[in-house]
């Protein structure tokens, strides 16, 4: 059977103090039938010269945007692969095996993957402070503000084609209604890889503040009623209780911490 192409796209802007640890860590799969795109938005650092280092990428679009959105549909439509996959500029493969492994499942029925992602501080990449896995997801948890994580989600590129791309006049949430759009709207077969697929530096755009997290939960909101599903901010509110049980390792730490201070004092 012919192997299939596999396309990453990675969105960057002004990303010269990252970007060299993306573009290394793709450069470095075992899995030679890819494609990686970047969509740079006209940077003025010197991240066009560090792409330039790199002869396996294939394509660079450097040009102003309207968002990243804007630029991951560039990306998307410039695509050869037969699946698509998404590593921004700040992120990394956590292994030089992943994608050959994330191939191995589009097999037979399987339209979509979802993994699991990692969350490190961007002055200690080895120190795990959050995991987001997509384990126990469903398709009935999108009505509660939950998603499979976005960097660990690869699409066949005929679905973006036959049911459309990033809606652009979303600010942080597109993400999120495309996946509702993929996955609960038009029913696609997913299949979850229980490993972690991508490391993400802290810091990104949806979590950096309290305005950010109104502005996603709003447009969660506008994506779910845009796909039928019903729910409002209330109920997404809760998410926050849950989310605290993805720094376990963190808080278990804390937790013997203390209780040694109060040994140590009693």
């Amino acid at each position: 059977m012919e192997t299939q192409i596999l396309t990453i796209i990675t969105v960057s802007f002004n990303s010269q103090n990252t970007i060299r640890h993306t573009l290394e860590s793709i450069a470095n799969q075992t899995y030679t039938n890819l494609e990686h795109i970047i969509v740079d938005g006209a940077s003025k650092d010197n991240t066009l010269k560090i792409i330039a280092e790199f002869p396996h990428v294939a394509k660079v679009i450097s040009e102003h945007d309207k968002g990243i959105y804007d630029a991951m549909n560039k990306g998307i439509r410039a695509a050869s692969g037969d699946v698509i996959g998404i590593l921004n500029s700040d992120d990394f493969y956590p292994c030089n095996t992943i994608l050959e492994e994330i191939m191995s499942e589009f097999t037979g029925k399987v339209d979509a993957t979802i993994g699991d992602v990692a969350f490190v501080r961007p002055n200690n990449l080895h120190k795990i402070i959050r995991y987001y896995s997509a384990k126990k997801w469903r398709l009935d948890r999108f009505e509660w503000g939950y998603m499979p994580p976005h960097p660990a989600f690869f699409l066949r590129k005929k679905f973006y084609e036959k049911y459309g791309l990033y809606q652009i006049d979303y600010k942080i949430g597109s993400d999120y209604e495309l996946l509702i759009r993929m996955l609960y709207r038009h029913q696609l077969n997913y299949k979850y890889i229980p490993k972690q697929i991508v490391t993400m530096r802290t810091g990104g755009v949806s979590t950096e503040s309290f305005k950010s997290r109104y502005i996603l939960n709003k447009e969660i909101v506008r994506g779910c009623a845009e796909n039928d599903i019903s729910t409002n901010m209330l109920k997404l509110s809760l998410k926050y209780f849950r989310k605290v049980f993805e720094y376990l390792p963190q808080l278990k730490v804390i937790v013997l911490a203390f209780s040694k201070l109060v040994i140590t004092f009693s």
